[in-house]
Protein backbone atom coordinates (compact mmCIF):
# COMPACT_ATOMS: atom_id res chain seq x y z
CA UNK A 1 0.00 0.00 0.00
CA UNK A 2 1.21 3.54 -0.70
CA UNK A 3 2.53 5.66 2.15
CA UNK A 4 -0.31 8.07 2.92
CA UNK A 5 1.44 9.86 5.78
CA UNK A 6 2.94 13.35 5.52
CA UNK A 7 6.14 13.63 3.48
CA UNK A 8 8.55 16.56 3.47
CA UNK A 9 11.12 17.51 0.82
CA UNK A 10 14.19 18.84 2.64
CA UNK A 11 16.10 21.09 0.20
CA UNK A 12 19.64 22.32 0.91
CA UNK A 13 19.48 19.65 3.57
CA UNK A 14 23.06 19.66 4.83
CA UNK A 15 23.44 16.87 7.41
CA UNK A 16 19.76 16.64 8.33
CA UNK A 17 19.07 18.80 11.37
CA UNK A 18 15.81 20.04 9.82
CA UNK A 19 14.94 16.63 8.40
CA UNK A 20 15.32 14.91 11.75
CA UNK A 21 12.88 17.32 13.36
CA UNK A 22 10.25 16.58 10.71
CA UNK A 23 10.91 12.88 11.24
CA UNK A 24 10.19 13.32 14.95
CA UNK A 25 6.94 15.07 13.99
CA UNK A 26 5.85 12.02 11.98
CA UNK A 27 6.96 12.85 8.43
CA UNK A 28 8.75 10.73 5.88
CA UNK A 29 11.76 12.77 4.76
CA UNK A 30 13.63 13.09 1.45
CA UNK A 31 16.74 15.29 1.37
CA UNK A 32 18.67 17.06 -1.37
CA UNK A 33 22.02 18.84 -1.14
CA UNK A 34 24.77 19.60 -3.61
CA UNK A 35 27.44 18.11 -1.35
CA UNK A 36 28.02 14.49 -0.46
CA UNK A 37 26.26 13.89 2.86
CA UNK A 38 26.86 10.23 3.77
CA UNK A 39 25.57 10.81 7.31
CA UNK A 40 22.20 12.18 6.18
CA UNK A 41 19.78 9.84 7.96
CA UNK A 42 17.02 9.65 5.31
CA UNK A 43 16.53 9.12 1.58
CA UNK A 44 18.93 11.47 -0.19
CA UNK A 45 19.49 12.96 -3.64
CA UNK A 46 22.86 14.55 -4.28
CA UNK A 47 22.56 17.44 -6.70
CA UNK A 48 21.63 21.08 -7.18
CA UNK A 49 18.54 21.65 -5.03
CA UNK A 50 16.89 24.10 -7.42
CA UNK A 51 17.48 21.90 -10.45
CA UNK A 52 16.06 18.96 -8.53
CA UNK A 53 13.00 20.94 -7.44
CA UNK A 54 12.42 22.10 -11.04
CA UNK A 55 12.65 18.47 -12.18
CA UNK A 56 10.12 17.34 -9.56
CA UNK A 57 7.73 20.09 -10.67
CA UNK A 58 8.12 19.29 -14.38
CA UNK A 59 7.52 15.57 -13.89
CA UNK A 60 4.69 15.95 -11.38
CA UNK A 61 6.68 14.04 -8.76
CA UNK A 62 6.41 17.05 -6.46
CA UNK A 63 2.83 15.99 -5.77
CA UNK A 64 3.97 13.19 -3.48
CA UNK A 65 5.06 15.78 -0.91
CA UNK A 66 2.95 17.42 1.75
CA UNK A 67 5.39 20.21 2.59
CA UNK A 68 8.70 21.58 1.27
CA UNK A 69 11.41 22.87 3.60
CA UNK A 70 14.29 24.89 2.13
CA UNK A 71 17.40 26.36 3.76
CA UNK A 72 19.02 28.13 0.79
CA UNK A 73 22.44 29.73 1.25
CA UNK A 74 22.37 33.47 1.75
CA UNK A 75 25.74 34.24 3.31
CA UNK A 76 25.49 37.89 2.33
CA UNK A 77 22.54 38.24 4.70
CA UNK A 78 23.81 36.16 7.59
CA UNK A 79 24.43 38.12 10.78
CA UNK A 80 27.82 36.44 11.21
CA UNK A 81 29.05 37.68 7.82
CA UNK A 82 27.29 41.02 7.37
CA UNK A 83 29.45 42.80 9.97
CA UNK A 84 32.65 41.18 8.75
CA UNK A 85 31.91 42.07 5.14
CA UNK A 86 31.22 45.70 6.03
CA UNK A 87 34.33 46.03 8.20
CA UNK A 88 36.52 44.64 5.43
CA UNK A 89 34.89 46.63 2.65
CA UNK A 90 33.41 43.50 1.15
CA UNK A 91 29.86 42.77 0.08
CA UNK A 92 27.90 41.40 -2.82
CA UNK A 93 30.26 38.46 -3.27
CA UNK A 94 28.20 35.74 -1.58
CA UNK A 95 25.58 33.65 -3.32
CA UNK A 96 21.98 34.42 -2.47
CA UNK A 97 19.57 31.70 -3.54
CA UNK A 98 16.57 32.81 -1.48
CA UNK A 99 14.70 34.60 -4.29
CA UNK A 100 15.04 31.83 -6.90
CA UNK A 101 14.11 29.25 -4.27
CA UNK A 102 10.93 31.15 -3.43
CA UNK A 103 10.04 31.52 -7.12
CA UNK A 104 10.26 27.76 -7.66
CA UNK A 105 8.36 27.00 -4.47
CA UNK A 106 5.57 29.27 -5.67
CA UNK A 107 5.51 27.29 -8.93
CA UNK A 108 5.37 24.04 -7.01
CA UNK A 109 2.10 25.11 -5.40
CA UNK A 110 2.76 23.35 -2.11
CA UNK A 111 2.95 24.75 1.42
CA UNK A 112 6.57 25.54 2.22
CA UNK A 113 9.04 26.76 4.82
CA UNK A 114 12.12 28.87 4.00
CA UNK A 115 14.67 29.02 6.83
CA UNK A 116 17.35 31.66 7.30
CA UNK A 117 19.64 32.86 10.11
CA UNK A 118 19.05 36.20 11.74
CA UNK A 119 20.44 38.94 9.54
CA UNK A 120 19.47 40.74 6.35
CA UNK A 121 18.19 37.82 4.30
CA UNK A 122 15.11 38.96 2.40
CA UNK A 123 12.45 36.65 3.73
CA UNK A 124 9.24 37.34 5.59
CA UNK A 125 9.85 36.67 9.24
CA UNK A 126 6.59 34.81 9.76
CA UNK A 127 8.14 32.78 12.54
CA UNK A 128 11.24 33.21 14.71
CA UNK A 129 12.57 30.40 16.86
CA UNK A 130 15.28 30.29 19.52
CA UNK A 131 16.92 27.46 21.40
CA UNK A 132 15.66 28.79 24.71
CA UNK A 133 12.10 28.09 23.56
CA UNK A 134 13.06 24.41 23.76
CA UNK A 135 15.51 24.66 26.70
CA UNK A 136 18.45 23.80 24.45
CA UNK A 137 22.11 24.51 25.06
CA UNK A 138 22.31 26.89 22.07
CA UNK A 139 20.43 30.07 21.21
CA UNK A 140 20.72 29.76 17.41
CA UNK A 141 17.98 32.22 16.41
CA UNK A 142 16.38 31.37 13.07
CA UNK A 143 13.69 33.03 10.96
CA UNK A 144 11.15 31.20 8.82
CA UNK A 145 8.98 32.31 5.94
CA UNK A 146 5.81 30.24 5.70
CA UNK A 147 4.21 29.86 2.28
CA UNK A 148 0.55 28.86 1.85
CA UNK A 149 0.03 28.30 5.55
CA UNK A 150 0.40 30.13 8.85
CA UNK A 151 0.79 29.53 12.55
CA UNK A 152 1.05 31.70 15.65
CA UNK A 153 4.42 32.93 16.86
CA UNK A 154 5.36 31.26 20.17
CA UNK A 155 6.53 33.39 23.06
CA UNK A 156 10.26 34.09 23.17
CA UNK A 157 11.37 33.47 26.76
CA UNK A 158 14.08 35.51 28.40
CA UNK A 159 17.54 34.06 27.90
CA UNK A 160 19.00 32.45 31.02
CA UNK A 161 22.41 34.04 30.59
CA UNK A 162 25.32 34.47 28.20
CA UNK A 163 26.76 32.32 25.47
CA UNK A 164 29.97 30.85 26.84
CA UNK A 165 33.22 32.09 25.33
CA UNK A 166 35.29 35.13 24.38
CA UNK A 167 33.67 38.11 22.70
CA UNK A 168 35.11 41.60 22.27
CA UNK A 169 37.97 40.70 24.58
CA UNK A 170 35.71 39.52 27.40
CA UNK A 171 35.26 35.93 28.48
CA UNK A 172 31.89 34.94 29.86
CA UNK A 173 30.39 31.75 31.18
CA UNK A 174 26.79 30.85 30.53
CA UNK A 175 24.26 28.09 29.86
CA UNK A 176 24.69 28.19 26.07
CA UNK A 177 27.58 27.14 23.85
CA UNK A 178 28.77 28.85 20.67
CA UNK A 179 28.12 26.26 17.96
CA UNK A 180 30.16 28.01 15.27
CA UNK A 181 33.82 28.59 14.53
CA UNK A 182 36.76 27.33 16.54
CA UNK A 183 38.79 28.70 19.44
CA UNK A 184 37.79 31.40 21.89
CA UNK A 185 35.74 29.04 24.00
CA UNK A 186 33.66 27.76 21.07
CA UNK A 187 31.85 24.48 21.59
CA UNK A 188 33.54 21.15 21.04
CA UNK A 189 31.90 18.61 18.74
CA UNK A 190 30.39 16.62 21.66
CA UNK A 191 29.10 19.87 23.19
CA UNK A 192 27.43 20.89 19.93
CA UNK A 193 25.86 17.47 19.55
CA UNK A 194 24.45 17.56 23.08
CA UNK A 195 23.31 21.18 22.86
CA UNK A 196 21.35 20.69 19.63
CA UNK A 197 20.19 17.09 19.96
CA UNK A 198 22.18 15.88 16.93
CA UNK A 199 23.89 12.52 17.27
CA UNK A 200 24.25 11.11 13.74
CA UNK A 201 27.08 13.39 12.56
CA UNK A 202 30.35 14.43 14.18
CA UNK A 203 31.50 16.61 11.29
CA UNK A 204 32.29 20.10 12.61
CA UNK A 205 31.14 21.96 9.49
CA UNK A 206 27.83 20.09 9.42
CA UNK A 207 27.15 20.81 13.08
CA UNK A 208 27.93 24.51 12.76
CA UNK A 209 25.43 24.80 9.90
CA UNK A 210 22.67 22.64 11.38
CA UNK A 211 19.47 23.86 12.94
CA UNK A 212 18.29 21.99 16.04
CA UNK A 213 15.70 19.32 15.19
CA UNK A 214 13.45 20.72 17.94
CA UNK A 215 12.69 23.67 15.63
CA UNK A 216 11.32 21.64 12.76
CA UNK A 217 9.60 19.17 15.03
CA UNK A 218 7.64 22.17 16.32
CA UNK A 219 7.07 23.53 12.79
CA UNK A 220 6.02 20.15 11.39
CA UNK A 221 3.54 19.64 14.21
CA UNK A 222 2.19 23.17 13.81
CA UNK A 223 1.69 22.60 10.07
CA UNK A 224 -0.26 19.38 10.60
CA UNK A 225 -2.41 21.12 13.22
CA UNK A 226 -3.09 24.03 10.84
CA UNK A 227 -3.99 21.63 8.03
CA UNK A 228 -6.41 19.72 10.26
CA UNK A 229 -8.10 22.96 11.25
CA UNK A 230 -8.60 23.92 7.58
CA UNK A 231 -10.32 20.63 6.78
CA UNK A 232 -12.22 20.32 10.06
Amino acid sequence: MPDLGPRVLDLFSCSGGAGWGYHLAGYAVDGCDIADRPRYPFAYHRGDALEYLAHLIATGAIERYTLVHASPPCQAGCALTVGTNQSQGWGGTHEDLVAPTRALLDRAGLPYVIEQPNGKARIRKDLALCGEMFRLGVLRHRNFELGRWATAQPAHPRHRGYVRGHRHGVRRDGPYVAAYGKGGGKATIPEMQAAMGITWTDVHEELTEAIPPAYTKWIGTAFLTARQEVFA
